[in-house]
């Protein structure tokens, strides 16, 4: 005796398919689910508009704030003497020895650049900006010690690096004292630290109301359609089957959400560089903000495209299953 196949169920493709069949099949809805959900935020501008733009601009503010992390470890990274170490030799150091300590000091590897600075330099630059160049010709000698200046490597730049480091060269029998200022460097890194720390936090909690937006606009979304769900289970359709549009609106939401945050991004840089152009001007710099680069704005993107597809998951997953067909 023949056996009947069994008819697919809704959102299932026929077992009778070959492997080929069945991928391009499950493509082909995929794709026709997708542009569907496209077309019900479309349907819905009010709505839609909205959301996105309260998603834009909840993710504005992190990016907007890395941003200025971004622009701010740049200005840092141009202060090369921000952590220099100067070391005042001893008047009694020729300038051969202070040339051997030179070439033993460059061998550190924590050293990146050493600066000698006889003391015939150091008196003649202070004679140039002191004011008391007549007067400082009456001394029987040079009163001003040779000076090196020495430039740590990145890695021994960071406050405890450079303390140890200007602890180890201070045990140089040449040098009389060094100096480092390590309170600048102290604050430096601690405002740094604390703006990093905002940024996440203020991050985490925007991308929780994120989230919880998205959440509860598939819901409402859902509730919605409630009893035509009610039918498509009826008629045999499977809860993925159901789920896939409202999944595909979170994608939509992050996508244009993420777009409008990299516009607002943009225009803010745009603005705050006009700006900063005066300020800079000011202390005869040429710094400019620095946008968002292409990969950040993709990873934007795509960080705005998860949290929708977070949104809408736990959307979909609650109150898709509650929906039961009733019969008459």
């Amino acid at each position: 005796m023949k056996t009947m196949n069994k008819p697919a169920r809704f959102g299932q493709p026929s077992q009778k398919l070959n492997f080929a069949a069945k991928i391009t099949d499950r493509l082909i809805r995929h794709v026709q689910q997708a542009v569907g959900s496209l077309g019900d935020l479309w349907r819905t501008p009010f709505t839609s508009i909205m959301t996105v733009l309260v998603l834009g601009i909840s993710l504005t503010l992190p990016a907007t704030l890395h941003l200025f992390v971004k622009n701010a470890k740049a200005i840092s990274e141009q202060w090369d003497t921000a952590s220099e170490i100067s070391l005042f030799l001893k008047l009694s150091v020729t300038d051969k020895a202070a040339q051997n300590l030179v070439h033993r000091i460059e061998l550190y590897p924590e050293v990146a650049k050493v600066t000698y600075i006889s003391a015939e330099q150091a008196l003649q630059e202070f004679k140039t900006l002191s004011g008391f160049g007549q007067a400082l010709e009456y001394l029987d000698k040079n009163p001003l010690p040779a000076t090196l200046l020495v430039t740590p490597t990145t890695r021994a730049s960071q406050t405890q690096a450079a303390g140890e480091l200007l602890l180890k060269l201070e045990k140089e029998r040449e040098v009389q004292q060094g100096k480092l200022d390590l309170e600048w460097l102290s604050r430096l890194e601690a405002i740094a630290k604390l703006i990093e720390d905002i940024v996440v936090g203020i991050g985490a909690l925007l991308c929780l109301s994120v989230v919880l937006i998205i959440g509860n606009t598939i819901r409402l979304a859902i509730l919605n359609q409630k009893d035509a769900i009610a039918v498509m289970k009826l008629v045999g359709a499977t809860d993925s089957f159901i789920q896939r549009p409202f999944l595909y609106a979170g994608l939509w939401y992050g996508i244009l959400g993420g777009v409008v945050s990299w516009l607002c991004v943009a225009l803010l840089a745009k603005y705050l560089s006009g700006a900063l152009s005066e300020l800079t001007h000011l202390y005869q710099s040429n710094f400019i903000i620095s946008g968002l680069s292409f990969s950040e704005a993709m990873t934007l993107i795509l960080f705005a495209v998860i949290l929708g597809l977070s949104g809408s998951y736990i959307s979909v997953r609650k109150h898709i299953r509650a929906i039961e067909p009733t019969a008459d």
